[in-house]
């Protein structure tokens, strides 16, 4: 490439389209052939790199502070200006290397992925798209700024959640219903911010003259290891083997807290009356501890955490204004990974650091593939290297291993994480057949009144055990505070399926940790070189989920809840 890109992305990202398009055209207009490919792939990598990498610090921007106007309107303009062009030209420059039928080292998927993306890719869609992404700060505006004022003070909702785990039954149930009261007060915002999504997904897949919007969502999501049909299949699974486990967990707990209704405030305090677990108070201290976890998962794993913490890649605790949920991205350019959360000092952020270091963990262990399209790993993968990444941290959350608990403290915290993972499952089921649904049914689910209502049924359906008399808006807009559903539409059942392989992998370990740790690197520096059922199998887990599938792993972890209550008694 004759010209040069600026070494600091910070440069980059003030460059406008003009300065940027003539690197794209430069490379269109290269002779591409056999000697050359790999310069060729090396140098459209640099560029997309900056965009890639352009994209995910604006973003991070508006999420760290939804109130920042500056960082709003730079986003904006991106999507505006620099995103279209550039997902013109990469299409044009996918199109070149398809037509050239050259077939690099290590590019067979991402070959395949660019065939999807040539089959699907309208250029009208590029603002359409663009529109969705500004759609989705908008809705992390409007989580962002939902507060309440409990006992004199302004908290989020985030931070109500430790209220939800004191022993008191009657200030629990204050706390519930005072933050799901806020909550339903943005029913309409939400309700209209969906028909927005909706209308605009609903075009992008007519524009591409598919027959609904799931068909296009599989071909944008590279899922050709499994259909449509399969997925609801696996929640039918999930609705045979675990949704009774999950039922039985719930009497466990109505019984032990002598309750005769279980409800949705009584979900999270200890059954036993138990104080809450304080694993923290300070995000420091929350990301030192977490440091010599990783430590004793593996050395390497602690150094490339040590880094994060050393150049500024992490935002952990909750504050006014930030927006919902926890994330990793990657700066593309750097191979750093960014991590997000909302941490309030109890055992559900221990756990969401520890899963969204199992995904920075695969930014570094990426970092030596040469091109940024090799990093395109399906997500039913990358949220196994989350997912593995809490069990295989399991046995070190003691204080004897620099962690944050004593052994009680650490079976205690290692029941909770199992127990909340089973019955994660049927959860998942509801949000995937919702998903499913709506994309089927786009006449009916543009009402929301109508998803109200699909929501409740799947609700009724897969999560059996808790009562929800007198609050069933509550109920009914759940499908609101996913935040899934809105933004990110179809991204869910990976959850569930990364789920399966990560307790395959956890099985593995309590033969041999530190084998399965190797092998679970060496599958995560696979990147996208491989498919899905070859990344599993790289990593010691099989690519099924069917009720046998299921069967065996639930049973692991219904036996090892088992003998951690015995060590409590």
């Amino acid at each position: 490439m004759t010209a040069k890109l600026p070494k600091n992305i910070n440069e980059f990202m003030e460059w406008p389209w003009e300065r940027i398009e003539p690197y794209f055209q430069e490379l269109m207009d290269r002779e591409i052939n056999i000697v050359n490919v790999n310069q060729y792939l090396s140098d459209w990598s640099k560029i997309d790199e900056y965009i890639t990498e352009s994209f995910n610090r604006l973003y991070v921007r508006t999420t760290v502070d939804t109130t920042d106007k500056d960082a709003e309107q730079k986003f904006n303009y991106f999507l505006d200006e620099i995103y279209p062009n550039a997902e013109l030209k990469n299409q044009n420059l996918k199109d070149k290397l398809l037509a050239s039928g050259l077939k690099p080292e290590g590019f067979e998927i991402p070959l395949r992925n660019m065939e999807a993306d040539a089959e699907i890719f309208r250029e009208k869609n590029i603002v359409i798209q663009s529109q969705d992404y500004k759609l989705s700060t908008e809705y992390d505006k409007l989580v962002g700024a939902q507060t309440v004022t409990w006992e004199g003070k302004e908290l989020t909702i985030e931070q109500m959640k430790p209220i939800y785990q004191l022993t008191d039954r009657e200030i629990r149930e204050k706390a519930w219903k005072l933050a799901a009261k806020r909550q339903l007060q943005d029913r309409d915002s939400y309700n209209n911010l969906w028909k927005k999504f909706l209308d605009l997904r609903i075009e992008m897949a007519h524009n591409a003259e598919f027959p609904d919007y799931r068909a296009y969502r599989w071909k944008q999501l590279h899922r050709f290891d499994y259909t449509p049909a399969e997925a609801k299949q696996f929640d039918l699974a999930i609705e045979e083997v675990i949704v009774p486990i999950a039922e039985s967990f719930y009497n466990k707990r109505k019984q032990r807290l002598g309750v005769d209704k279980l409800r949705p405030w009584d979900l999270n305090v200890d059954t036993l009356k138990r104080e809450p677990l304080k694993p923290f108070t300070k995000a420091d201290d929350l990301e030192r501890k977490t440091l010599s976890i990783f430590n004793n998962v593996d050395p390497q794993l602690g150094e490339y955490f040590e880094i994060m913490r050393k150049e500024n890649l992490l935002d952990l605790d909750n504050r006014k204004g930030k927006a919902p949920g926890g994330y990793c991205t990657d700066f593309t350019s750097i191979r750093r990974p960014f991590i997000f959360m909302n941490a309030v000092g109890i055992h559900d952020d221990v756990q969401t650091l520890l899963h969204e270091g199992g995904h920075a963990f695969h930014v570094f262990e990426t970092a030596q593939l040469p091109y940024i399209q090799q990093l395109d790993v399906g997500m039913e993968f990358a949220e196994v290297a989350s997912m593995a990444m809490e069990l295989l941290s399991a046995p070190y959350l003691t204080t004897g291993y620099g962690g944050f608990y004593t052994q009680d403290e650490a079976a205690r915290a290692r029941i909770e994480h199992l127990e909340t993972s089973l019955l994660f499952w049927p959860y998942m089921a509801v949000v995937d057949s919702f998903q499913h649904w709506v994309y089927e049914n786009p006449n009916d689910s543009r009402h929301p009144s109508n998803c109200d209502h699909k929501w409740g049924e799947l609700w009724d359906r897969y999560m059996v055990g808790v009562d929800w008399s007198g609050i069933e808006d509550e109920k009914l807009t759940g499908w609101h505070r996913k935040l899934h559903i809105f933004q990110v539409p179809f991204y869910y059942v990976e959850y569930g399926m990364a789920q399966v392989g990560a307790n395959q992998i956890w099985q593995n370990a309590l033969q041999d940790q530190a084998r399965t740790v190797l092998n679970y690197r060496k599958a995560l520096a696979l990147g996208g070189t491989v498919s899905l059922p070859e990344l599993y199998k790289a990593a010691g887990a099989k690519f099924k989920f069917d009720t046998v599938t299921l069967e065996q792993v639930c049973g692991l972890m219904v036996t090892t809840i088992e003998e951690l209550e015995k060590q409590l008694d």
